[in-house]
């Protein structure tokens, strides 16, 4: 079974700042190395109940933080960006479940770690009438490709979108308790890499429908400033609905998916 396994940072057990998932701060370089141990958690849960391809797309900022040299032999590593379907790439490719390991909540999610939509200059996102963070984006594209997310780990706010999202028999695996944004109650890494393990391989006997929207697909994105929706607003087809808001319509889940990123590339942090 072909299982692609999308990694983000801010998520893993012991992150709480943003200093620790920036690149050039000092203590990048130890977290990386906790991001890199969760994803073999998961890859070595998914060969125990019986994946026989597992690809790795590294999630998170310019998506070259998993060590090559340190990530389970048996997996396929996909990394650096733009890349195609970016915290996604690689779900086209015959995939038949996904895991999401080291997620956050949406923006503006109480008591949850780092949470945010993609970027710092969005405020929601809506696809379809359904508010999202990046799980329920990224399911929704999985879904478009009859793809199930089966597992999702991260904070306990984000196990608790999962399921509200996806449905209550999603494996999800909290490997903290958000306390703020910059503070948690964390698992020990090597608990939260056990928790992980088992809960991968309880994750491949899932039999689960996949997160899908019916098309045509909207977007409905409410940024943190005027300014950001100006930006954004230049890209074709894009519709004003007020100082901080557009939305666009497109035929299918794949495409309003790389208009999103058309749209939030047009959009500076300023």
């Amino acid at each position: 079974m072909n299982v692609l396994i999308s990694v983000d940072m801010e998520g893993i057990s012991g992150v709480v700042s943003w200093d620790h998932v920036t690149p050039d701060r000092p203590e990048y370089g130890r977290f990386r190395r906790l991001m890199t141990a969760e994803t073999n958690a998961a890859i070595e849960g998914a060969l125990a109940g019986g994946a026989t391809r597992v690809v790795v797309n590294d999630s998170h900022d310019r998506m070259t933080n998993l060590l090559t040299e340190e990530l389970h032999p048996a997996a396929e590593l996909i990394t650096g960006s733009p890349k195609p379907f970016s915290m996604m790439a690689g779900i086209d490719g015959g995939v038949e479940r996904a895991f999401f390991v080291g997620y956050h909540a949406a923006a503006g999610t109480t008591t949850a770690v780092l949470s945010h939509t993609w970027s710092g200059a969005v405020s929601q996102l809506w696809l379809n009438g359904h508010l999202v963070g990046e799980t329920g984006l990224n399911a929704a594209l999985a879904g478009a490709f009859g793809v199930p997310v089966v597992l999702v780990t991260g904070d306990r706010a984000v196990t608790e979108e999962a399921r509200a999202l996806l449905g209550a028999a999603v494996e999800t695996i909290a490997v903290k308790d958000g306390l703020s944004h910059t503070a948690a109650r964390c698992l020990h890494p090597e608990e939260a890499r056990a928790r992980i393990r088992r809960a991968a391989e309880r994750a491949m006997r899932l039999t689960l429908p996949p997160f899908t929207l019916t098309p045509p697909i909207n977007l409905r994105v409410v940024f943190q400033r005027p300014l950001h929706a100006d930006q954004a607003a230049i890209m074709p087809g894009c519709v004003r609905v007020d100082e901080r808001t557009i939305e666009w319509s497109g035929p299918d889940m794949p495409t309003a998916y790389r208009a999103w990123e058309a749209l939030t590339s047009l959009v500076s942090g300023e």
